[in-house]
């Protein structure tokens, strides 16, 4: 894509050639150690992991990270529902690194008032409900953060879903103000992710080996029997193949 097909807005937040080296695609051959350095070369303070602290693919970034630089940002979005076992993690990772997780919690006001008008359980009575409660509880904490941010990483791999088969290990975020997003394990495997796992004794969440291939928000999460597709713990009452919080989503605040 040419240049001056990115919006205005991408060009006043990184600087032409970062704009290049993202849109060159080079960074398709580079290793996630390389894409790493990198984007804390060109970004310092301002670019940050988003972990979940309930997926292995985010505590393995943070482990790359913290070999690199150890003063490496990461920050986890709290939802308010998220299980013990993810709380236990994230104070593990806090001993094991010497590092501050910065939790990012949802707007007090926003979520009480959903919760008045919908019910605490509201989710699993429509797939718009659980989007409206997936936008409040994730994606506008998000944006919020996102916004005092030049570039983000994430644990995103193509083999995840359907909806993330093309993504690029380098892409601009235009939901999120034109920052850069760095995605640099999109082209591993799951086995991949596990066996730097194992290597490098990562703490992963204990939910998984109880069948927890993917730990989300407690009420919408539960484990998977041999052969199930990895997401289908999550959401498990939708019919839709599209499950996602709306955080990956092109369309700003969408909530899907």
């Amino acid at each position: 894509m040419a240049l001056e097909l990115v919006a205005e807005e991408s060009i006043n937040r990184l600087k032409t050639d970062m704009l290049e080296y993202i849109q060159s695609g080079a960074a398709e051959s580079s290793s996630p150690q390389e894409i790493l350095t990198w984007g804390l070369e060109k970004f310092g303070d301002k670019i940050a992991l988003s972990c979940s602290f309930g997926a292995p693919e985010g505590l393995v970034l943070l482990d790359m990270m913290h070999r690199i630089d150890p003063t490496a940002r990461v920050f986890v979005l709290d939802t308010g529902r998220l299980p013990q076992a993810t709380y236990d993690l994230i104070d593990r990772v806090r001993d094991r690194y010497d590092k501050t997780v910065e939790v990012i919690f949802p707007a007090a006001e926003r979520v009480q008032s959903m919760v008045s008008e919908n019910g605490l359980n509201l989710f699993y009575e429509s797939v718009e409900k659980r989007e409206l409660c997936c936008r409040i509880r994730k994606v506008e904490p998000l944006n919020r953060f996102l916004s005092g941010l030049d570039a983000w990483v994430t644990g995103l791999r193509r083999d995840q879903s359907g909806a993330r088969q093309k993504t690029p290990k380098l892409e601009i975020d235009r939901a999120h103000g034109g920052i850069a997003k760095l995605n640099p394990i999109a082209d591993w495997s799951r086995e991949q992710v596990l066996d730097y796992v194992k290597e490098h004794a990562v703490p992963i969440n204990r939910l998984h080996a109880e069948g927890y291939p993917s730990v989300g928000c407690d009420p919408c999460s539960r484990a998977i029997g041999p052969g199930d597709d990895l997401r289908s713990g999550r959401w498990w009452w939708e019919e839709s193949d599209l499950k996602e919080c709306g955080i990956h989503l092109e369309e700003k605040g969408s909530g899907i």
